[in-house]
């Protein structure tokens, strides 16, 4: 499942992450809620994917599928981004 996660690494900007994400999620439910956070860590570019799903129960489904956790009360995916994607957001 891993390689789900892999799959949105080609995404060049957050417009066509968010898009992937909603296909991505879509088996699981409609996704309600969602924040893309971009960030530089020295030559690696990242998306912290803050979402949120109809239920409790569809988010746990996703969780598990997924292999990802929580931050608060968000499901958090986080993608590694090819190099030349959006610039981080302060």
């Amino acid at each position: 499942m891993r390689d789900l996660i892999a799959s949105l690494a080609g995404c060049r900007d957050t417009a066509s992450l968010r898009f992937a994400i909603g296909e991505l999620c879509a088996e699981f439910g409609k996704v309600t809620h969602i924040d893309i956070l971009t960030m530089a860590e020295a030559s690696r570019r990242r998306a912290l994917c803050l979402l949120r799903l109809e239920s409790e129960a569809q988010e746990s489904r996703l969780m598990a599928q997924l292999g990802v956790g929580r931050f608060g009360d968000d499901v958090l995916v986080i993608v590694d981004l090819p190099a030349g994607a959006d610039r981080p957001t302060l």
